[in-house]
């Protein structure tokens, strides 16, 4: 399929099922923390409690595409693909069920396990199926799937949730299974997949990883591990204390905070269907740089330099929207480690990579409070544009890999 110069009906099935799976990956992550008030008010947890439910959520993610990523190398992408998409669905739909802590971490923790698997499944779907000169783009376009993720989620906890309560939320949270039948009907399997799971897929998964670890992967493996935490790093340290920021420090009532949060979200989409056309008409390190520079930029100015902005409030607005415009370099992500590992390791080694990082982000919301402690918010979260910068330069150790033809990196 990756040789066609058109693309058909199978490309567009192909997308549209990864794109959906992703948007209900990140509302099943987030949507938990819509629920917080009423989880407590109906359980009686405390903030600590679900801290943790949050942070084991996230840390899960980072084994669920470890696992899952060797799971789609040995059986395949479509098949793995429904897994995650069921996996993730189950853990939501338990939680409806919750009875007592240890019962919603445990679901929690199932969750966050398909979460962190299907990225890299639906991402390395794409990229192994499309034309090289548009894997970039819709690799990227995958990607946007994230913030209209969020704004579904923000919807159901803040309108329907008050109405029916977040044990029917929960319930709802099965009706995306509903994708595996269609996956499972109209989908093709990766024939890049096909063509070489003989002669590459080992039947040990443990070897895969063993795999990452080889002198001729190692170096590959690891600079990718180093870019995606300094690049997860400037996500979550932004995005974790940002509606609190805005609101506790910065005095912006509910409506700011929300129009503020929404405009990021709106820069994210923007930055995501944008990526991929600079990505392909400038180069993958080139456009890494540009967004994470501009990232970088836009942080800055809506915490360390407020002050010098706020007299022009028009000005908060621009440099919100371009926050979440620069993290369109995560629509890079797929396209660029799908260009440097070969089919027999590419799921275990993209999936290892992005999720492990996210599972690192594990310990972020403890360094901003640490850092609130002794300064403010906004220095801890002004941390995330450091990490920024440090994507726009680490980029620069990967090999320029526009126009790899991933068939013949087999």
């Amino acid at each position: 399929m990756n040789e066609q110069t058109k693309l058909n009906k199978n490309h567009y099935r192909i997308f549209g099922l990864s794109w959906a799976g992703w948007v209900f990956d990140f509302y099943d992550l987030v949507l938990f923390t819509f629920l917080i008030s009423q989880l407590q008010a109906s359980l009686h947890f405390s903030a600590e409690m679900l801290s943790l439910c949050l942070g084991l959520s996230l840390f899960a993610t980072g084994l669920g595409g470890i696992l899952f990523g060797a799971l789609g190398d040995k059986y395949g992408r479509k098949r793995v693909l429904q897994w995650t998409i069921i996996v993730y669905s189950i853990g939501t739909l338990l939680c409806a069920f919750s009875w007592s802590f240890y019962s919603l971490l445990l679901f929690r923790f199932i969750t966050g396990l398909g979460v962190g698997g299907e990225w890299a499944t639906g991402q390395i779907y794409i990229n192994e199926t499309f034309p090289d000169n548009l894997r970039a783009k819709f690799g990227a376009f995958m990607q946007s799937g994230a913030p209209v993720g969020v704004i579904l989620a923000s919807i159901v906890g803040g309108t329907i949730t008050p109405i029916i309560g977040w044990r029917l939320t929960f319930l709802l949270s099965i009706v995306p299974a509903l994708m595996v039948i269609f996956i499972r009907r109209y989908l093709k399997e990766s024939d890049v997949w096909i063509q070489n799971k003989d002669k590459y897929v080992n039947k040990n998964i443990f070897q895969e990883f063993k795999q990452l670890l080889s002198k001729e992967y190692r170096k590959i493996f690891l600079i990718s591990l180093i870019l995606c935490i300094f690049g997860m790093s400037a996500y979550w340290f932004t995005y974790s204390w940002l509606p609190t920021y805005l609101e506790q420090e910065r005095g912006l009532a509910l409506i700011g905070t929300t129009l503020g949060i929404v405009l990021i979200q709106c820069g994210d989409f923007a930055g995501y269907t944008t990526f991929g056309f600079v990505a392909e008409k400038l180069g993958r390190r080139p456009a890494f740089t540009i967004y994470s520079f501009i990232m970088a930029l836009s942080i800055s100015m809506i915490t360390i330099c407020w002050n010098q902005i706020v007299a022009i409030p028009n000005l908060i607005l621009v440099f919100m929207f371009l926050t979440g415009f620069g993290t369109g370099f995560f629509g890079g992500f797929g396209a660029l480690f799908s260009e440097l590992f070969p089919t027999k390791i590419r799921n275990t080694g993209v999936g290892t990579v992005f999720n492990l990082a996210r599972g690192v982000q594990f310990l972020t919301p403890v360094i901003i409070t640490l850092v609130a402690t002794y300064f403010d918010l906004s220095y801890g979260i002004a941390i995330a544009a450091i990490f920024a910068l440090l994507v726009g330069i680490w980029i620069w150790t990967f090999p320029e890999t526009k126009g790899t033809s991933i068939n013949e990196l087999n």
